[in-house]
């Protein structure tokens, strides 16, 4: 546990929402703990333009720029009402947010691009649509980073499912057509395809979620 508590960047982006409802600070701080954000931000570049597709209400964007100021960050969700509270990180000239058309990718080129959680609430088909539109923006030499949900052990895909299923479905708490876990060797395939050279490992040991990392260099 004490290899999740936020330090520095970690600090200085929850620290951004502390005027924000308590159930966006709540939300934010349970995403921190939850997520093994700092492996995810460290496969990206520390300098350069970089955008995260489906960035919620920011976090993890707001880390990555607090975490090398040589990044200039940009973040779409196409939820509006998440990007109002992700406005509240902003920085000016470092990091900033928009509502962004499902399936849509803002116009590159982009160093990096990166996609934490979000591709599993597409249909497969969506996601791997998704995924070459992303490719297709990265400038030469990009890098392309998806932090996913793996599909084993089965123990944590199950308690994943469960608890994705109340928030999606029940609490409506993420937007999503669907639940859609697709195995990280499937997906490395996908990006095989595009021209991309990929890396996987797994991030979930001491977690509860099969958490999974795949870094897609151009």
């Amino acid at each position: 546990m004490s290899r999740r508590r936020p330090v520095s960047a970690g600090r200085e982006a929850l620290a951004l929402y502390a005027r924000e409802p308590l159930g966006v600070r709540v939300h934010v701080h349970g995403r921190w703990w939850s997520a093994p954000f700092a492996p995810a931000a460290a496969a990206l570049p520390p300098t350069g333009r970089i955008l995260e597709i489906g960035c919620g209400h920011g976090l993890f964007a707001a880390y990555c720029a607090l975490s090398e100021p040589g990044r200039t960050v940009v973040g779409v969700d196409i939820d509006a009402a998440k990007i109002r509270h992700a406005q509240a990180a902003a920085i000016e000239g470092r990091l900033s947010f928009a509502v962004g058309a499902s399936g849509e990718v803002p116009a590159g080129p982009w160093d990096a691009v990166a996609i934490v959680d979000m591709l599993y609430l597409l249909p497969a088909s969506e996601q791997r649509r998704l995924l070459a539109a992303a490719a297709r923006t990265l400038a030469p030499g990009g890098i392309l980073v998806i932090k996913e949900m793996g599909t084993r052990p089965r123990w944590k895909v199950r308690w994943n499912t469960w608890q994705e299923t109340v928030s999606v479905r029940v609490l409506r708490i993420t937007a999503g057509s669907s639940l859609e876990f697709v195995p990280p060797a499937v997906m490395a395939g996908w990006l095989g395809e595009l021209g991309l050279t990929t890396t996987a490992r797994r991030l979930d040991r001491g977690r509860m979620h099969p958490h999974h990392l795949l870094v897609a260099r151009r």
